[in-house]
């Protein structure tokens, strides 16, 4: 128990020696030092599953957020043990001030990790949802280079189909002429096969080679054009990129970003999160800014008034040294005076 509170002690950077002229202290500087070694906890925890998400190696995300824990460990025992407590609070809140301005930046970048996972299940529907629109949005951009062609192909057989449409129209036209020629319900009324028949039927016929010219004609170029739309397809397919499963980093923050954006219950959540790291980090800033003044701020404040007035002795002694030195050798004569 005691290393226990000796290692907080250490890390709320206390000066354990001179804490032990002042027994009443502990306590306090034990839980501010507890406060500042959990939060570099969470904080190499945190950076440990970002970079995981980021490498997805076992080695870099126990090296790295180590690193990073102990980076936040020593910058916020820095802050807490940097803070001198004084008699002025609106000059003690000035300077701690920056401190929490940078305290709720680590804050920040702590629980943004942790909000990953713990919304890792809605977090990884919504990347589902994203893969999907980046891949039709990718899809159209290419359907869209290659659009104006495959309609111009298209058009080009749809053309030839009607031209192809009309001439078999006209035939059945000159054929049913002939026909109500023939059997009398049409044309001179008269039931026959006479020469006005003969002359009807031929234009039929006529018509029906014509269809059939046409038919052969226009089919080749069709499959000519419908070979062309084959080429053009397949060299779209050939474009679009490959389906690529979104799980880093930034793709998780932005499917974070929509669902706290569509959903009042995620995003209330997340902020309460964040606050409660916010508070988790600003909470040694904030012990030591309102708890009040104590033996060892009064220790501590003695001993670095003592050595200020050594400092200020040491300078004054080495100027009335130099002073000195500097009359005495304005008394000695010169070396031109000696050898006259």
């Amino acid at each position: 128990m005691q290393r226990l509170r000796a290692f907080f002690l250490f890390c709320a950077g206390a000066h354990v020696p001179m804490l032990k002229r002042a027994p009443v202290e502990t306590n306090k500087y034990a839980g501010i030092g507890g406060t500042i070694f959990f939060t570099g906890v969470l904080a190499a925890i945190s950076a440990g599953y970002a970079l995981w998400t980021v490498f997805n190696e076992l080695w870099a995300t126990l090296l790295f957020g180590l690193l990073w824990g102990l980076m936040i460990f020593n910058l916020d025992r820095y802050i807490v043990s940097s803070m001198k407590k004084r008699d002025n609070f609106w000059l003690e809140f000035r300077m701690a001030l920056p401190r929490l301005v940078l305290a709720i930046l680590i804050a920040v970048v702590i629980s943004k990790p942790l909000e990953l996972k713990i919304f890792d299940k809605e977090i990884q529907a919504e990347l589902i949802t994203m893969e999907q629109q980046v891949f039709k949005t990718q899809e159209d951009q290419v359907q869209v280079r290659y659009q104006a062609r495959i309609n111009e192909l298209k058009a080009n057989i749809a053309l030839l189909n009607t031209e192809i449409s009309r001439q078999a129209a006209r035939r059945d036209t000159l054929a049913l002429l002939a026909q109500q020629e023939a059997d009398g319900t049409g044309g001179s009324r008269i039931r026959n096969l006479g020469p006005i028949y003969k002359a009807k039927k031929a234009d039929a016929d006529t018509a029906a080679a014509q269809l059939q010219a046409i038919t052969i004609r226009n089919q080749q170029r069709i499959n000519e054009y419908q070979q062309q739309l084959q080429s053009v397809d397949s060299a779209m397919k050939a474009s679009i990129p490959l389906r690529s499963r979104l799980d880093g980093l930034a793709s998780r923050l932005d499917a974070l970003g929509r669902l706290t954006a569509r959903s009042t219950p995620i995003r209330w959540t997340n902020w309460f999160i964040m606050l409660l790291f916010i508070a988790i980090e600003c909470a040694p800033v904030f012990v030591k800014l309102i708890s009040p003044r104590g033996p060892y701020d009064d220790l501590l404040q003695e001993h670095e008034h003592a050595f200020e007035i050594h400092r200020k002795q040491k300078m004054e002694l080495r100027q009335l040294a130099y002073e000195k030195r500097m009359e005495q050798e304005k008394g000695l004569p010169k070396e031109g005076s000696l050898a006259g």
